[in-house]
């Protein structure tokens, strides 16, 4: 008998005996599993004698459905390519057919051999997390029959079900104590904790509350790092020691009882200028598991963006929470190359062209920067392009496989793959901030989710520039690349002559941003003109970021002369501050310092011309001796003077190991925890040989050594020393003072 029912898609993996299994959160609120039969294809080039050999050993394999010849379309290649189609029974046997063939074939070219079955499954029927699905299956053997979805990736304001969520995490943090309980929280339920004391209950009583339950999304903290491999080992051990298999309880976290835990490696790799370390994942069948310490971009836009980030890219929520937002714009690539039917390389073939000197010089000049004019400036307006770059890639159809554009007008008319893909993410994100616009409260629950979910496109438009650069991207060219910032340089030199024709002086230029004053101008209205005047000429949505009542553009710090593009802080009329480039914004300061800074500006942000900013700098100078006071005393807390930086090679590789490196080292000498590139270093600076003091290591083995106060007051100098700048007010002043070797004196201190 067949049933039809209508549901929101939460998971979907692979499944050998199956082919796919789906997930789905139905209506009525139940919870079900079916299976869809799933044939998968992939494809192989190269010379017809090896074509011909591949063929007959794939005959009889298991799996191999059928063969045959087929023209295709690679993405960087003019002409079509004649392929071997390799049609499979089903996911998991394609994966083990193309890993034999590519062992034995390694001269011939693979296509669209590698590709997740979301991918695959989105391409064939319009899936995505979350997607509201009319389906009918066979209520006897769970066998789908058909599957319609009645909403879209791009819906701004779609109805989703109510998600059951449970967190676990420890009551201490593993790196530095053993945990002593668990804390345990359902939605709509009172939190309990769990101990740890008594082994054999925590497993049964874990299985329990699951169960009970029924969670869609299990949110931990540590769970990938501590807490599942602690349970995994706790469940190997009660194993051994148990002689009846029946009081032997397996951990039940997921919801397909036929599937174990499965693990992903840890990867350290590199991304716009830095390494970063992903640690190794736990994920769910049926379920999510969602660990927020390792979860990339959580602290920005939460469950909200998680949710909208699976939703436009495809991918599972629990991997969407984990990946950068490359990899979710090289899926949503992939996605459209499907739908296009156009073959996706195993291994990008494309190179960079040769180019002379002089077209080298031309092409890669990167984007253009208007070094700033430093010091104090008052009635400042920021304008800003939304989303310059991709803007520029959709605009000027700028993809690898079609031909670049002439400035900014495209050379082909229908959109390449990455515009194509582009283009609706652009547009959502557009439909986003026009609805926050429409909100009378911008603090509304409403507001901070639709903002959330703005912050997930954000972050995917803003790699998707890098990506076209990017030497391992499937559809990356790095002429499409050089392309998008002669683009951008040409458009930013557009405004700038129009703001100067109207009267406006410009400041500082950044890429996609200008700051402008001009006398009499400080109301949103004084600019329209110059924003309307500049998106009629560019043909680019241009908005006002806001008016500074007073912004600061810094020098570097070695040389006051020195412009420095990224380094400034201001307040908006309405009383914001802006930073950049100040130990506020950095993560390697500690937070002590960062909370100084902060009170400061806070302070001065009261301030609406020089001459008032001057009158609070009393005010400011107390703050700046009542912390030194604080810290010489020991009443600022151990926990507010860690800092955090990351290291981006093995310890053993540095030949002059920094203040991070020689903290890593100690760790490893002290505790056998290896830090691995990518990895963040916690420490002090102490009063010892080395200087530091890692802070994870148990500190009933190791208690700290003497706080380095010298070290910390010259760390808040520094800082203070930055926005004291304007008025002559350096570094090496305030850290004399602090040291009491230079006496200073500001009016009312």
């Amino acid at each position: 008998m067949n049933v039809s029912v209508c549901g929101w898609l939460l998971d979907l993996y692979e499944d050998e005996n199956d082919g796919v299994r789906l997930w789905f959160i139905l209506e009525d609120g139940t919870r079900r599993m079916v299976r869809q039969r799933f044939q998968v294809a992939f494809y192989a080039a190269g010379r017809k004698e090896r074509l011909h050999q591949c063929c007959l050993e794939l005959r009889g394999m298991a799996g191999v459905v059928k063969q045959s010849r087929v023209i295709k379309q690679d993405v960087f290649k003019p002409d079509p390519v004649c392929a071997l189609e390799i049609l499979t029974d089903n996911p998991v046997r394609q994966a083990r057919i193309f890993r034999r063939l590519k062992k034995s074939f390694a001269d011939l070219t693979f296509y669209n051999a590698d590709l997740a079955i979301q991918t695959l499954h989105a391409a064939r029927y319009g899936t995505f997390p979350m997607a509201y699905c009319r389906i009918a299956y066979n209520a006897d053997s769970l066998e789908l029959e058909t599957i319609e979805i009645l909403n879209s990736r791009w819906d701004v304001a779609p109805i989703l079900p109510a998600l059951r969520t449970l967190s676990i995490e420890p009551d201490r943090v593993p790196t530095r104590e053993t945990p002593r309980a668990l804390r345990v929280e359902a939605e709509g339920r009172r939190p309990f904790r769990i101990g740890l004391a008594d082994r054999n209950k925590i497993i049964p009583t874990l299985n329990r509350i699951v169960a009970d339950y029924d969670p869609d999304l299990i949110k931990t903290k540590n769970g990938d790092d501590w807490l599942f491999p602690f349970l995994l080992d706790l469940e190997k051990d009660r194993r051994a020691e148990e002689t009846s298999a029946a009081f032997a309880e397996r951990l039940a976290f997921n919801r397909d009882p036929d599937r174990k835990i499965r693990w992903k490696k840890e990867i350290s790799y590199f991304s716009y200028g830095q390494i970063i370390y992903r640690g190794r994942e736990a994920h769910l069948f049926g379920r999510c598991h969602l660990d927020i310490r390792n979860a990339l971009m959580w602290k920005d836009y939460g469950l909200d963006g998680t949710l909208e980030m699976a939703r436009v890219t495809t991918l599972p929520i629990a991997q969407a929470a984990r990946v950068s937002p490359g990899s979710g714009i090289s899926v949503m690539q992939m996605l459209t190359a499907l739908e296009r039917d156009i073959l996706i390389p195993e291994q990008k073939q494309q190179v960079e062209m040769i180019k002379t000197g002089d077209e080298l010089i031309r092409a890669d000049r990167g984007g253009l920067i208007y070094q700033p004019i430093t010091g104090f400036h008052t009635d400042v307006a920021q304008i800003d392009f939304t989303s310059m770059y991709p803007a520029i890639i959709i605009k000027g159809n700028i993809s690898p496989e079609v031909p670049l554009p002439d400035g900014l007008e495209p050379a082909s008319d229908e959109l390449g793959v990455v515009p194509a893909t582009l283009k609706p993410l652009y547009l959502k994100r557009v439909a986003f901030r026009q609805k926050i616009m429409t909100l009378p409260d911008r603090n509304a629950v409403m507001a901070k989710r639709y903002a959330a979910r703005a912050s997930a496109l954000k972050w995917l438009l803003v790699v998707c520039f890098g990506f076209l650069g990017y030497k391992n991207a499937r559809f990356g060219r790095i002429e499409a690349h050089e392309a998008v910032t002669a683009g951008g340089r040409e458009i930013l030199l557009a405004a700038k002559q129009i703001c100067e024709s109207m009267g406006f002086r410009v400041l500082h230029m950044f890429v996609d941003a200008l700051w402008i004053a001009k006398p009499g101008c400080r109301t949103a209205a004084d600019f329209s003109g110059v924003l309307d005047a500049i998106s009629r000429r560019t043909k680019l949505m241009i908005s006002l970021d806001g008016i500074y009542r007073w912004i600061v553009f810094l020098p570097s710090r070695g040389n006051d002369n020195l412009p420095v593009p990224n380094r400034y802080f201001g307040c908006f009329q309405d009383g914001r501050l802006k930073v950049r480039g100040l130990e506020l914004r950095r993560h390697d300061s500690p937070p002590w310092v960062s909370a100084i800074q902060r009170q400061i500006l806070d302070v001065l942000s009261g301030a609406w011309d020089v001459r008032q900013f001057a009158d609070l700098l009393p005010k400011v100078f107390r703050i700046f001796v009542d912390a030194l006071r604080r810290l010489n005393a020991g009443d600022v807390a151990i926990e507010d003077l860690l800092l955090t930086i990351r290291i981006s090679r093995d310890p053993g590789a540095y030949k002059t190991p920094t203040a991070a490196v020689r903290a890593a080292i100690q760790l490893q000498e002290r505790t056998g925890i290896r830090t691995v590139p990518g990895q963040k270093v916690r420490f002090l600076f102490v009063e010892s040989e080395s200087g530091v003091y890692n802070w994870d290591q148990p500190p009933d083995r190791y208690p700290p050594e003497p706080i380095d106060r010298a070290k910390y007051r010259e760390l808040l100098a520094r800082a203070v020393s930055s926005i004291l700048w304007p008025f002559g007010i350096r570094q090496k002043d305030l850290c004399d003072y602090a040291n009491g070797t230079l006496q200073l004196r500001l009016e009312g201190v």
